[in-house]
């Protein structure tokens, strides 16, 4: 068990963790459970720096899976409006268990590795609902997050042995966050199999994450001096 982990419930009235499949259209479907790519973005919206990466350990689904489609007016490249249904999620709550590790690709960071320093202030963040908005795969949806003991309380899938969600996005490898070899200096796009027990999804690492695709080439924006701050009087108030 990590030290350094955090947990958290997250709820909201909708939520669009959406299907790249369902997008060919225009319309957007969402998958009936989290991504990892998602709940990343939720912990970075809790507290993150770059001296930092955040891995999510798992996911416990709390309320059943429902869904609900909504006639959408997005704005079209060409100008105007277009017509769309888009399939949401309704009335979620998870609870999540992330902790973090060093960057290794931001050597220029180090003298901000101080463990107790940020967990400790990851964690008031948590009890504040985060330091930055909180939403559940799309700014359409707004989540609300606290703190929580994961595996505490009735969830909707307690007592069902396995769900299997097949074939599912992942996330995204930044070159500045590659632990494998192969995967330094590019932007890969990651996917697994979903497999839910009693209701928790254990996700694989992203380095353990075995089928992915290259999507491009790209460097890593450097820190320094000119461009980032250990925000230390910043942190030692919030």
């Amino acid at each position: 068990m990590h030290e350094n982990r955090i947990e958290f419930e997250v709820s909201g009235d909708y939520a669009l963790f959406s299907d790249p499949v369902t997008r060919v259209g225009g319309e957007k479907c969402s998958y009936q459970i989290p991504t990892y790519e998602a709940l990343k973005g939720i912990v970075h919206s809790i507290y993150w720096k770059p001296t930092l990466l955040w891995i999510v350990d798992a996911v416990r689904v709390m309320n059943p899976i429902q869904t609900e489609s909504k006639g959408i007016r997005p704005i079209n490249y060409g100008g105007g409006n277009d017509l769309a249904y888009y399939t949401y999620l309704k009335d979620v709550k998870y609870q999540v268990r992330a902790h973090f590790v060093w960057n290794e690709n931001r050597p220029e960071l180090a003298s901000d590795r101080n463990e107790n320093k940020h967990h400790n202030i990851a964690k008031r963040m948590v009890e504040r609902g985060g330091r930055r908005d909180i939403f559940l795969g799309t700014r359409e949806c707004q989540g609300y997050v606290e703190p929580c003991v994961f595996g505490e309380g009735e969830g909707a899938y307690d007592s069902i042995n396995e769900i299997n969600f097949g074939f599912m996005y992942h996330g995204i490898t930044y070159a500045d966050e590659a632990v494998n070899k192969e995967d330094k200096d590019a932007m890969t796009v990651r996917f697994f199999n979903a497999v839910m027990k009693n209701g928790v999804i254990e996700f694989p690492k992203p380095e353990e994450c075995t089928k992915k695709r290259l999507i491009k080439s790209m460097g890593i924006k450097p820190f320094g001096e000119g461009n980032f701050s250990g925000l230390s009087e910043f942190e030692e108030v919030t």
